[in-house]
């Protein structure tokens, strides 16, 4: 079992200078274990289930091109429902952009860089929920700031219901928190902290 996932994907040893790093901010750590054991192992699956937050990680830590992270998901995903891991694959080689993404009017229109519009490239593979799941996760991940009323009434549509869009909604945040703080202990750890 893993005590700590941010440790185990960034490498961080017991002891080692990232560790004892880590355990200047000991609330910081232990949220950041808390909201993993929430999302992905809750007492109750509740709207989502394990096998739709597994494909919704896999789906968006590889759209974060973090190898590691994102063969951890999709671990994690090939051990509930082995059949559906190609498909996700396949979406992630679809949904790969640069971003972020957007266009804007007024003040920020400077800031405009119009990109790619995901949409699934097998609905059919993936089912109605995930497909909206997907959708709604690139938006998150690439256009953050066009999110709207549609795109929540897209997802419900798709059967997904209130507490499960916000539940979703959280899984896109902290795996994108949790990628960025793996990528940024993993540089520390190659430019070595002092002992």
């Amino acid at each position: 079992m893993i005590t700590d996932v941010i440790d185990h994907l960034a490498g961080i040893t017991p002891g080692s200078p990232l560790d004892r790093l880590r355990d200047r901010r000991p609330d910081a750590r232990e949220h950041a274990q808390r909201g993993y054991d929430a999302l992905f192992s809750p007492d109750d699956e509740g709207e989502v289930t394990l096998v739709e937050r597994d494909a919704v990680a896999a789906f968006v830590t590889g759209l974060h091109r973090d190898a590691a992270v994102a063969r951890f998901y999709a671990g994690r995903l090939a051990e509930l429902a082995p059949g559906l891991l190609k498909a996700v694959e396949a979406e992630v080689e679809a949904g790969r952009a640069t971003g972020p993404y957007g266009v804007y009017d007024g003040a920020l229109a400077a800031e405009s860089v119009e990109g790619p519009r995901y949409r699934a490239s097998d609905p059919a593979a993936l089912g109605a929920r995930l497909t909206a799941a997907f959708e709604h996760a690139h938006l998150l991940v690439f256009r953050p700031r066009e999110a709207g009323r549609d795109d929540l009434a897209a997802l419900a549509r798709a059967g997904w219901s209130t507490t499960g869009i916000v539940t979703l909604s959280q899984l896109v945040a902290f795996l994108s928190f949790q990628v960025r703080v793996i990528s940024g202990l993993r540089l520390l750890n190659q430019e070595g902290l002092p002992a």
